[in-house]
């Protein structure tokens, strides 16, 4: 695909940019755009960019203006570019993440896995007068993979490998290793933090960070699906003892919601509006969702009288009081309160009854009588009916017996890799909603089951099959016709896979710090209530004002910054970033419904693209695509870095034609006019799109 020739920056504010030093343009040119071939459209992304580049030409400076077609005084010769990334995000990363992932062994029933899933496509294209589409070209093949399991574009080295290899069992061998590496672990995390709505404080005294750790062990160790989502539900504890109790934090003080947001994530019914009144397009009733509610009535949140420490007063208020006449007009730190308080957040279970609203206006039950537990459809295994009520509940929403909880998972996986679910929306499975591929949605759930829950295993049969290595599809939601998978559909990518592909681009190392463990939590914040004194505690706040509080956290976070930026991961980040970051401006969701991120295009995005600090800091001095194009010794090898590093392809005729153009335009420049081709590459549909 042809790209937007850029003159230059328009905008910039920063004086001098190193390494490619855009910022010497003194005079902001309008860019031009090349016609696409037939069949291809301009991104509307890249067309507003271009109209706000258009506006900007009046803001040429005026000595600019005068000074056009006149002759420059000499330049003198440049100083050495200077290095502003940080020395922790140009070092060589060292990862000490040790990954579960898919043994050789059973690449033969991935195989036989992707070979199903290919018949069953190919039959309903048949049935429906289409046939599938060619297979991808290694370049497309390796960006998608990349981004899809990844979660970020290869880096220049990663694709060149790729490319010149001539293994006949190179994508296969990519796949697995992708599924065994850290990067897996980070793009899965952002995954299913949007889904499970992961916060780093639910409440303003919880301490959410510990189960953010959990959900990346629980994806790194491959837990199976069915264990790890049992061990959610029935977890006991603080946070930092035991993670797991962090999905049920999420939803504290708020019962009948948590069975709502339960029910949606792991069985894909939407039952909210049962809380209230029957459900008016489903056979939910009013009654059938409190008796499923009735399963975690018992749960509690709090510590309570009889705990340790806790007599006549809770404990935490206690040493808060005694607090208050050791600080300055009784005004005691924030971070003294919140460790004292979040120790007050313990998980358990005991016996209690749920009654009906005093408002039931149904003939099946009175108002406030008691309801006892009970499953819409399929029965609590045997094995569990002598444990607790939230345990039986547990079982029997992971039960292999249970087809929607496979069902479930399945289709948001394939959605994953696909772009589209055998189910639209996702979590919206009723008898009105059928799926697209009947035979294919029974045989994904059956294979689920087969691997023992094991969604490694599972995804590597999707990425083997041929529906996933065929050219891209276009996908039309508005559409009455269903989606048959001629190949995956061509969507844009999420807020974490920009954030991503833009360290991939400006950082050797775009781990420089990870997340602290449940572990380290545990050793600066834990608290024994029947044992601390009030000088130990205010000593232990302290410490983790230092550490884990907002204040000190940021400071150590901010050692990885360029222009406050802080360059790592979007799994490491503060969760959700900030309303003004740019992955929120990309659409990264404020994780306060479940998948709640946006995918479309919007102005902010226009102008972190145009002059955000994430666009300047690839072209610095020292970041990895301006290393890796300087290190190249001809003109021919620096736009083939460029495209691949950018697009994962090697430039077209007419886009070597188009950048040797500009090249020889910037002749005496050549540092510009690179940085021009790479903005330009950048701001196509191309870069932001999975293929």
């Amino acid at each position: 695909m042809s790209f937007l020739r850029a003159g230059g920056r328009a905008g910039s504010t920063d004086p001098q940019i190193a390494g490619f030093q855009i910022a010497d343009l003194q005079t902001t040119k309008v860019p031009r755009v090349r016609r696409p071939r037939a069949g291809r459209r301009v991104n509307g992304l890249v067309c507003m960019l271009v109209c706000l580049l258009i506006a900007a030409g009046s803001a040429v400076p005026a000595t600019a203006q005068q000074n056009r077609g006149k002759g420059k005084p000499a330049a003198k010769k440049p100083a050495p570019p200077k290095i502003r990334l940080p020395e922790s995000v140009r070092r060589a990363p060292k990862s000490t993440m040790k990954v579960t992932g898919v043994g050789r062994s059973s690449r033969s029933e991935a195989q036989l896995m992707a070979a199903e899933i290919d018949r069953l496509i190919e039959r309903a294209l048949v049935q429906g007068g289409q046939l599938p589409n060619d297979m991808t070209d290694d370049s497309t093949f390796v960006r998608r993979v990349y981004l899809d399991v990844a979660g970020r574009i290869p880096t220049l080295q990663e694709t060149q490998a790729f490319l010149d290899s001539d293994d006949p069992m190179k994508r296969e061998d990519l796949i697995d290793q992708l599924l065994g590496s850290p990067d897996s672990v980070s793009h899965f995390y952002n995954v299913w933090a949007d889904t499970l709505r992961i916060v780093d404080r639910p409440q303003p005294n919880i301490i959410g960070n510990p189960f953010s750790h959990y959900v990346k062990e629980a994806i790194r160790t491959n837990k199976p699906y069915d264990d790890w989502v049992y061990e959610m539900l029935t977890a006991d504890g603080k946070s930092w003892t035991n993670p797991a109790v962090g999905y049920q934090l999420r939803d504290d003080g708020m019962a009948l919601p948590y069975i709502d947001n339960t029910v949606r994530v792991f069985l894909g019914t939407q039952i909210g509006c049962a809380q209230c009144h029957d459900h008016p397009f489903a056979d939910w009733t009013q009654y059938q969702f409190y008796e499923l509610a009735a399963f975690t009535a018992g749960v509690r949140t709090r510590i309570q009288r009889g705990d340790p420490g806790f007599e006549k007063q809770n404990p935490a208020q206690k040493l808060i009081n005694q607090a208050k006449n050791d600080f300055d007009k009784g005004r005691v730190p924030g971070y003294f309160q919140r460790l004292a308080r979040a120790n007050t957040y313990v998980v358990s279970e005991k016996p209690r009854k749920l009654r009906l609203p005093k408002d039931y206006a149904y003939t099946d039950a009175k108002p406030g009588e008691v309801v006892e537990p009970a499953v819409p459809w399929g029965e609590v295994p045997d094995s569990n009916q002598f444990k607790t009520p939230r345990q039986k509940f547990a079982a029997w929403l992971t039960s292999p017996e249970n087809p929607q909880f496979s069902k479930m998972i399945a289709n948001r996986l394939w959605r994953q890799f696909t772009g589209v679910g055998l189910v639209e929306p996702v979590d919206d499975f009723n008898d009105d909603n059928p799926p697209s591929n009947e035979a294919l949605m029974e045989y994904l759930a059956t294979a689920m089951v087969d691997t023992g829950f094991d969604m490694k295993q599972w995804m590597r049969g999707v990425l083997y099959s041929k529906t996933y290595q065929r050219e891209s599809a276009v996908y039309d939601p508005t559409s009455d016709e269903p989606f048959l998978y001629a190949g995956p559909a061509i969507r844009r990518m999420s807020a974490e896979q920009v954030w991503d592909s833009m360290l991939t681009l400006a950082v050797v190392n775009p781990m420089p710090f990870q997340r602290p463990s449940a572990k380290d939590y545990a050793e600066v914040v834990d608290i024994d209530f029947s044992k601390i004194t009030y000088q130990q505690l205010k000593q232990q706040s302290e410490t983790f004002r230092d550490t884990y509080f907002a204040a000190g956290y940021n400071r150590s976070l901010n050692q990885h910054a360029y222009k406050g930026n802080v360059l790592c991961r979007a799994s490491e980040l503060p969760s959700p970033a900030p309303s003004q970051h740019f992955l929120r401006q990309f659409g990264q969701g404020d994780r306060e419904t479940i998948n709640g991120a946006e995918l479309s295009a919007t102005v902010p995005q226009i102008l972190a693209m145009f002059n955000g600090p994430i666009t300047h800091v690839m072209l610095e001095a020292g970041s990895s695509i301006v290393d890796n194009v300087s290190s190249e010794r001809t003109v021919r090898d620096r736009i083939d870095a460029v495209f691949l590093s950018v697009l994962s392809r090697r430039p077209s005729s007419i886009d070597r034609g188009v950048a040797s153009s500009e090249l020889k335009r910037e002749q005496t420049r050549p540092h510009v006019a690179f940085g021009n081709i790479i903005w330009a590459l950048l701001n196509t549909r191309e870069f932001m799109f999975i293929h």
